[in-house]
């Protein structure tokens, strides 16, 4: 029988990283993953890229990733909002106020899973089971046991489920989700362009959903390289990454009408479908959720990535203090607190994206009139242009020590 202070179930970014938070805390962990996660670090494994906020950042850190992952993330300095190729834009400055910090930086998935791996093999309070399947997890009154496909027997008084959206054990469980479908897929690629980005992101909102142009480090470091995330409808998605290179290059032109100039592919096309769902309760009988496996949202506003990194930060922070205090890291009131410090909070977020994705794809002219006044309004007023910006970065709502560099 082999201990830990926690199993994770699940090796993906938020499980990873939720094992070396833990890690810097004195926290043993063993992460179990079906996968061969020496696959996901190919170039052509996984085509998507992912805002990580300025407290996500300050997170990395702190737990000792930052420096690995600073030299491939590109810092967004400014973000673009616009209804169309509309010339008026709702800018989001990291200048304004004074702050200077970027508003978050663009990473590679397969580059931050990378970093991740590395940190993991040289981490000495984690055990990476991989690939690997539990085949039996039993929930007693003091302990969880999981028996692995080998046959090796684990046990500690918590597992934390970070499986993602379609996670078995959050429904053997038995915790509800609320969830549906966007009649919408996404369209992931990453481009080269004639002019420099200048380190800003631009979301513009089509009828048929939102084109953002997400700016990264190109291999000679002259900005001339960005990623596509192009909403469309569902049943398009696939056709759309099909196309031969020049013809996908040809159109995502036209969608950015010129704004950097010529465009030519510099990597595949993928598709994924979009979709929202949200657990009723992230805790029950010494489980915990987090990431995908808690919920899952649109990506009009880049947030789905670091919502789980807020809950590694959360129950990162909730562990340690119950640890130092020498309590059961199981206990019903330990994980109470981490179901109230990341139940509203989520909450908000999922709902301010859902609305989001549902006006800005209300068809008309009026529609079209009414999304162009409100972007203005926002723009003329400071107070609530701050505030989205403290979203973008993440500093909102009660930070756990971790989202301010601090170790809890």
């Amino acid at each position: 029988m082999e201990q830990a202070d926690v199993i994770i179930l699940g090796g993906g970014l938020v499980g990873l990283t939720l094992a070396l938070a833990l890690d810097a805390h004195g926290l043993s962990s063993h992460v179990i993953d079906t996968a061969d996660l020496k696959n996901s670090v190919a170039p052509s494994f996984d085509g998507r890229v992912s805002a990580i906020s300025s407290s996500s950042m300050k997170m990395m850190d702190a737990i000792g990733i930052g420096a690995r992952l600073r030299p491939h993330g590109c810092p967004i300095a400014r973000i673009s909002v616009t209804e169309g190729l509309s010339h008026s834009a709702l800018l989001f400055d990291s200048t304004e106020g004074g702050a200077g910090d970027p508003l978050g930086h663009m990473v590679e998935n397969r580059l931050l899973r990378l970093a991740l791996l590395d940190a993991v093999a040289g981490a000495g309070n984690v055990k990476l089971n991989a690939p690997a399947r539990a085949v039996r997890l039993d929930r007693g009154p003091t302990r969880v046991e999981v028996e692995l496909d080998s046959g090796r027997l684990l046990r500690a008084p918590l597992v934390i489920v970070a499986e993602g959206r379609n996670s078995p054990t959050r429904q053997a469980a038995g915790i509800k989700v609320a969830q549906w479908r966007y009649d919408h897929g996404a369209v992931v690629t990453v481009i080269d362009h004639a002019k420099p980005h200048g380190n800003t992101a631009h979301e513009m909102f089509y009828q048929t959903g939102p084109f953002a142009i997400l700016p990264m480090n190109g291999p000679d470091g002259s900005g001339t390289r960005s990623a596509i995330v192009w909403t469309v409808a569902r049943d398009l998605a696939p056709a759309g990454c099909a196309l031969p290179a020049r013809a996908l290059a040809a159109e995502i032109e036209k969608r950015m009408g010129g704004l950097l100039g010529e465009v030519r592919m510099a990597a595949p096309a993928w598709s994924y479908p979009l979709g929202f769902h949200h657990a009723a309760r992230i805790v029950t009988d010494r489980l915990a959720l987090v990431g995908d496996a808690a919920h899952g949202i649109h990506p009009i506003a880049g947030q789905g990535l670091n919502l789980g990194f807020r809950d590694v930060a959360a129950l990162t922070e909730v562990l340690a203090d119950g640890a130092r205090l020498g309590l059961d890291l199981g206990d019903p009131h330990l994980l109470a607190r981490y179901q109230r410090w990341r139940g509203l909070d989520t909450m908000m977020v999922a709902g301010m994206t859902d609305v989001l994705t549902r006006l800005f794809g209300l068809p008309g002219r009026t529609m079209r009139t009414v999304r162009a006044i409100g972007l203005a309004a926002v723009d003329r007023l400071p107070p609530l242009k701050r505030r989205f910006m403290a979203e973008a970065r993440g500093e909102t709502g009660e930070l756990p020590k971790l989202l301010t560099g601090e170790l809890a």
